[in-house]
């Protein structure tokens, strides 16, 4: 344990905040010491929630980051204020949890490199499915041989986004948002780069990614609550193509197909399809060479990636590994460097659309 808690700034109040502000809590290396957020009161009743009493409440975040004591800040803001934030935190010396996707564009992207590198701090993106028990489990079967060498990995984000979600708003549109692939999809992009690889903290390297967008709730006012199953008109319209599909080429010579879905009329779902030459998976389902005689799927009673609710994300998996890299000084294997390619393959569809053309990679 630490000779001092490190101390935490969240930055940020909105919904994903609360499971940052639990895992920090429970971490007994870390003490959340301020929160900043546009609105004050959003400060206050997430330390009532959480039950903290010794924490400081800021509307400034340059003054947040002079707080004494701030170690690590974790960017719990909406997407089009995280390369900002990240860059500040970076300049101010302090460790970054980034929740995802990470910036809004290659040029912020490159920005943030930049600063993380020159400051020398760490950092985690928050593509947090990789504690998932399930991802967990997958990997170490990969790095086991379970499904000998892989050729083909495919995952899916589907997730009918709409106005229920506190983030809808700037998520649904194009200037804040960007793009479906970017918002949310990104975690399914994660996904495939994490299962394309066999090692168990490796993800592959993308060299090129060739999409189509299309779906039906572009620019429609009518949307669909999974959760309550009702219908709504005169809805707030999404400004980008709410479905996303694409190829991507690892330099480990695997391939991969990724999509995102926010135009499913269904409950949310995160299908996984890997193929080895040895086996295969199809989520909690394994056929592999380890089970001699096999005459069935293995089934594997674990918990699954099966909602969008964040309560259910392994919030505590990510904060205790990347604590673990700030003590014992190593680079996370999420870390921004690890993150950016993943988004360079959201963008790299945004370019294909454009262009009609396969995407080299990289971008930045």
């Amino acid at each position: 344990m630490a000779e001092k808690k490190l101390g935490v700034l969240v930055h940020g109040a909105g919904w994903v905040s609360t499971q940052h502000i639990k895992a920090f809590q429970t971490n007994p290396n870390t003490k959340v010491v301020a929160i900043s957020s546009r609105r004050l009161e959003s400060c206050k009743l997430r330390a009532e929630e959480a039950g903290l009493t010794d924490v400081e409440f800021y509307t400034d975040y340059e003054k947040a980051l002079k707080h004494e004591g701030i170690d690590i800040v974790s960017i719990c803001t909406p997407q089009h204020f995280h390369a900002e934030n990240t860059i500040a935190a970076a300049e101010a010396g302090k460790h970054i949890v980034i929740e995802k996707p990470i910036a809004n564009s290659l040029e912020e992207i490159k920005a943030m490199r930049d600063a993380v590198r020159k400051a020398k701090v760490k950092t985690v993106v928050g593509f947090v499915l990789r504690w998932n028990p399930l991802f967990l489990t997958i990997k170490r079967m990969l790095a086991d041989n379970a499904l000998g060498d892989l050729y083909f990995v495919e995952t899916d984000y589907q997730s009918n986004i709409a106005s229920w979600w506190s983030g809808f708003e700037y998520a649904r549109r194009k200037d804040t948002g960007v793009s479906a692939f970017l918002v949310g999809g990104c975690h399914a992009i994660d996904a495939t780069r994490w299962f394309a690889s066999k090692g168990e903290y490796e993800s592959a390297k993308p060299i090129e990614v060739f999409a189509y967008s299309g779906g039906w709730r572009k620019g429609c006012d009518t949307e669909y609550n999974y959760y309550t199953k009702v219908w709504r008109t005169n809805a707030p319209k999404l400004e980008y193509d709410g479905f996303e599909i694409a190829l991507i080429k690892f330099d480990n010579g695997v391939l991969g197909k990724v999509s995102v879905n926010f135009d499913s009329i269904m409950p949310y779902t995160f299908p996984i399809e890997i193929f080895g030459d040895r086996g295969t998976i199809k989520n909690n389902r394994v056929w592999s060479h380890k089970f001699p005689g096999q005459t069935g799927w293995v089934e594997i009673p674990t918990i699954l990636p099966d909602t969008a609710d964040v309560t259910h994300h392994p919030f505590q998996g990510e904060i205790d590994h990347f604590v673990e890299c700030i003590l014992n000084d190593k680079e996370s294997h999420c870390n921004l460097e690890d993150a950016i390619l993943t988004h360079e393959i959201a963008f790299a569809a945004l370019q294909c659309y454009e262009t009609k053309q396969p995407v080299k990679l990289p971008l930045i």
